[in-house]
């Protein structure tokens, strides 16, 4: 019920989805050029040397090798892999400087940009709470700047801990990519797209994970003036709604992986300006569902019908949805 309402939420604002695009790219602008002038300059010896061209010839031949099944080619590449990472970690090492000057620059370039994005999404769920509680239009732009103080130091918070997170998750699932192939001591198509899976599976359950605990935290700062730190406090929840908040948002991550993967492919890439806007738009109405479900608060679904409130008792749902005039 829960997953169907904050889809009506994202159907019902989907203008938002070309406003965040538009802000999504002119920042993306930015800070791309940015980072590919850190790139060029900084380790210029590193991106044109042949240890790095001998690397990707590698992979690229490695993924040819699981496409067309050649279980051959799939064996003796690791040596020729590891031969070519060992002579990659040598330049590496006479590189040290430049290395360690870039990939700082760029990390805390990244976790700029994050913290740019994440005013906008904040922004939205302005929006969507307005949305929501009086059945009001906001503008992007008047719910960008009404609440740029707080959502600044929302995300001086949050962007730092996601951050954080994040790293840990992939290379979580770096580790068991390569893992699995190890254990098994198999390097056949069928190990690889094993570990694929497993590890494609680890990401999304990981970012389930991080939606459920942080799902309270947004919704609460905005909707009740909470403070952030009251907030973050009270993201604690109970095991039961733990585990029925957590299977939403699996299925959720699991909904948007297929869309995105399918519609990407099906357009070359053009359907993804639409639907990666649009997932982070849902994600954010699942927030404020969860929260006002979760308050017993009625909210409006869409212009004249309102939905949620108290536990309904004869089919164990919260609230029904009904047409107001």
């Amino acid at each position: 019920m829960r997953f169907r309402r904050a889809l009506d939420l994202s159907i019902g604002q989907f203008s938002s989805v070309f406003k965040l695009l538009l802000y999504r790219l002119l920042t993306g602008v930015v800070f791309f050029s940015i980072s590919f002038v850190i790139v060029r300059y900084g380790l210029v010896r590193i991106v044109e040397s042949a240890e790095i061209f001998a690397i990707r010839d590698t992979v690229s031949e490695y993924f040819q090798a699981i496409i067309t099944a050649n279980a051959e080619a799939l064996e003796a590449l690791p040596a020729t892999f590891s031969g070519a990472v060992k002579d990659f970690f040598a330049l590496l090492g006479a590189e040290i400087g430049s290395i360690a000057g870039a990939v700082i620059g760029i990390a805390l370039l990244y976790v700029v940009g994050r913290y740019f994005n994440g005013l906008a999404l904040y922004a939205l769920g302005g929006c969507m709470n307005d949305r929501m509680n009086s059945g009001s239009h906001t503008s992007f732009a008047s719910g960008y700047f009404r609440s740029l103080g707080k959502a600044s130091l929302y995300q001086l918070v949050y962007v730092p801990l996601a951050f954080v997170y994040d790293v840990l998750s992939v290379l979580a699932c770096v580790l068991l990519f390569f893992y699995i192939p190890s254990l098994l001591m198999n390097w056949s198509v069928a190990a690889v797209l094993l570990s694929l899976s497993l590890s494609l599976a680890l990401v999304l359950c990981l970012q389930a994970l991080k939606l459920t605990v942080a799902s309270p935290w947004m919704p609460a700062v905005i909707a009740d003036g909470a403070t952030v730190r009251a907030a973050l406090r009270g993201t604690k929840m109970n095991f039961r709604t733990f585990l029925h908040r957590y299977a939403g948002y699996l299925s959720a991550c699991y909904a948007i992986a297929v869309v995105n993967i399918v519609c990407g492919l099906a357009t070359l890439g053009s359907a993804l300006f639409l639907t990666i806007p649009l997932s982070y738009l849902f994600l954010i109405a699942m927030q404020f569902v969860n929260y006002y479900g979760d308050k017993e608060r009625k909210f409006f679904l869409s212009d004249g019908t309102v939905a949620g409130g108290p536990v309904n008792l004869e089919n164990n749902d919260r609230g029904q949805e009904n047409e107001v005039s």
